[in-house]
C-alpha cells in the first residue's frame, strides 16, 4: 500500500507531487526506492485514495495471500 506516498495514480504516471509537499526531495527518493522494489519484486502498489482501483479490491472477510 502506498500510504500517502501517492494520492492518485496520475501522480505516479506523470511524476507529479502535491503542491504542498513538505519535502519534495525526500518524497522523490522514497518514490524511487518503492519503484525499484516494485520492479525487483513484481509486487503491486495499491493507492488507497484511488477510488476506482480500491473498489476492485477484496474486502473483509475476504483476504489476500
Amino acid at each position: 500500500m502506498s500510504g500517502d506516498l501517492y494520492h492518485y495514480p496520475e501522480e505516479r504516471k506523470l511524476n507529479r507531487f502535491p503542491t504542498r509537499e513538505f519535502n519534495k526531495d525526500q518524497t522523490a527518493a522514497s518514490r524511487a526506492a518503492i519503484e525499484g522494489f516494485l520492479k525487483e519484486s513484481g509486487a503491486q502498489l495499491w493507492i488507497e485514495h484511488d477510488i476506482n482501483a480500491n473498489a476492485k479490491l477484496s474486502k473483509a472477510p475476504k483476504y489476500y495471500e
